[in-house]
């Protein structure tokens, strides 16, 4: 029966040695793996981090858009009032010009009036009846020199 138990015992560190290898190979292949894992984790920092430098690239721009977009209501603000200012200033020059007009027109006409005042009132003192010196009105005086 020593040949059977030197059967059994070399079959079983056959066994064993089966076993360890498989345990190695195991081992190994684990290792592999969390290399393996390793290295996607470190890809997937690297796209991580990649992508939140862009998006603070993209925080960055949009505060600057929103700071031209401020800029440019201010600057449309501040040109319709410019506008408004224009127009109550054209407004105001015009209504001055009216006014303007007008006073020249009346002056001028106050002036053909009193023209023509004058020229009645010269006339009509061509046409002043004479009053003799009993006080008797007489008739007109008609310039006779021609």
């Amino acid at each position: 029966m020593a040949s059977v138990s030197s059967t059994s015992g070399a079959t079983q560190y056959g066994l064993q040695q089966l076993r360890l290898q498989q345990a190695r190979r195991n081992a190994d292949q684990a290792e592999q793996t969390a290399q393996t894992l390793r290295a996607q984790a470190g890809n997937a920092q690297r796209v991580a981090e990649s992508a939140q430098e862009n998006a603070n690239t993209l925080s960055v721009k949009s505060d600057q858009a929103q700071a031209t977009a401020g800029q440019v209501r201010q600057g449309l603000t501040a040109l319709s009032t410019a506008q408004q200012t224009v127009k109550q200033l054209s407004d105001t020059v015009d209504q001055v010009i009216s006014r303007e007009t007008t006073a020249v027109s009346t002056s001028a006409a106050a002036t053909s009036t009193a023209a023509t005042a004058t020229t009645t009132s010269t006339a009509a003192s061509s046409n002043t009846p004479v009053v003799n010196t009993q006080g008797q009105v007489t008739g007109t005086i008609i310039n006779t020199t021609a």
